[in-house]
């Protein structure tokens, strides 16, 4: 009797650890969606979607999508092992908050402002890199 009772509660412990698992990844998707960590990426696409012929933009953008998922779940990941449930849970009320929703906002549109002078300075890198090597 004694190993059914420990074997049932063996069993309800991982129910509530699995049940707790899935709110904490919904609550770090959620945060992601929210943050405009995605919108990055997205500001990504409509760089490159421009230089693929119209009549295989669809197909390109189903590619592309599936092409991110790696890094969604390293983003994915890292929140859940760099910060505990709690912590998302308060970094989600701050991107529900209006500063938190602007800067959500602003996110891809600073990406887009910074993306030139990025592209711009890792050329110039690679020739101070170059200029190191020989």
């Amino acid at each position: 009797m004694k190993k059914l009772f420990f074997a049932f509660a063996f069993i309800l412990i991982a129910q509530l650890g699995f049940a707790q698992d899935a709110a904490f990844k919904a609550d770090v998707k959620k945060l992601l969606d929210l943050s405009g960590a995605t919108g990055q990426m997205d500001v990504a696409k409509k760089q490159v979607i421009s230089m693929v012929p119209a009549d295989k933009q669809e197909a390109f953008t189903k590619e592309f999508e599936a092409s991110l998922q790696p890094v969604l779940e390293i983003q994915q990941n890292f929140y859940l092992t760099e910060f505990t449930h709690d912590e998302v849970k308060q970094i989600i009320k701050f991107y529900e908050s209006p500063a938190g929703k602007k800067m959500a906002q602003k996110a891809a549109k600073l990406t887009e402002v910074t993306m030139p002078i990025i592209q711009e300075w890792s050329m110039e890198l690679q020739g101070i890199i170059m200029k190191y090597q020989g």
